[in-house]
């Protein structure tokens, strides 16, 4: 089994529901590749959660696709390619954009009665109703929109100096930042699944009250949790934030992930 879409999804299909992983999907942040969560694979209950990562076009090994800029058509190509995977319970976890995809691929994937998430792990994102106020990073400059990320922490001040590495970034960065700045939830009711929200207590963009908000997208649980950082908090899966995951996907999922 593999795919584009994912990087990280075992291959093994073999013994019972119960006796293979829960699959964590994790959805990028707005120019994010699959890299980012490298390290959650030995920091979040290695054989019992497997952190499989998306790969949006436009960048790891799918540079050369051109990137999404529209909300829709993404989640459409998305679902269709998670749709094989839903073969064992699984998660959702999006930081930041990924949330917004996170949250929309899952009301796709219950209007054509599919398999659900047993949760949605929403980080460092304001809550759908709550759309992204202007000025819209879509429409700076090159230059502006880098230091627009390098300030938010997304960029390491020497990656700066990698001019290719910037100039095979930027497409994929602009192109997921008109779906963020232009994403307006597709609306129906709310999810039914438990929602963890999860904030840094210093983000800029999306402080704890913003964040707040994600209760009012389900009729399931609930939960707010609250880190210290900047909108990069989760950076490397720090000791709290992955103890808190791992009790979050218990929580919402028992018999898939033992203690």
């Amino acid at each position: 089994m593999s795919s584009p879409w994912f990087s990280g999804l075992s291959a093994d299909r073999s013994g019972g529901v119960g006796e293979r992983p829960l699959r964590l999907f994790c959805f990028p942040h707005a120019g994010g590749g699959s890299r980012f969560y490298n390290l959650w694979r030995q920091r979040l209950a290695p054989g019992v959660v497997e952190v499989c990562a998306i790969v949006l076009p436009g960048r790891d090994g799918r540079l050369l696709e051109p990137p999404y800029n529209r909300m829709e058509p993404l989640v459409d190509d998305l679902t269709g390619a998670l749709a094989p995977m839903l073969d064992r319970p699984f998660a959702f976890f999006g930081h930041s954009l990924g949330a917004a995809v996170a949250f929309e691929t899952a009301h796709r994937l219950r209007t054509l009665g599919l398999p659900q998430p047993r949760c949605l792990v929403v980080s460092g994102r304001r809550a759908p109703h709550s759309p992204v106020p202007p000025p819209f990073s879509h429409l700076l400059s090159d230059d502006e929109m880098l230091a627009e990320v390098s300030s938010l922490g997304g960029l390491p001040a020497k990656s700066l100096r990698h001019t290719r590495a910037i100039e095979a970034l930027l497409p994929s960065l602009r192109a997921d930042y008109r779906i963020n700045d232009t994403y307006l939830p597709t609306g129906g009711r709310p999810l039914d699944h438990p929602i963890y929200a999860y904030a840094g207590d210093r983000d800029p963009i999306a402080a704890p009250d913003d964040v707040a908000g994600w209760q009012l997208a389900t009729t399931g649980a609930f939960r707010l949790r609250v880190f210290r950082g900047d909108h990069f908090y989760l950076r490397d899966a720090p000791p709290d934030f992955a103890a808190a995951v791992v009790a979050d996907l218990r929580e919402a999922a028992p018999s898939a992930v033992p203690r």
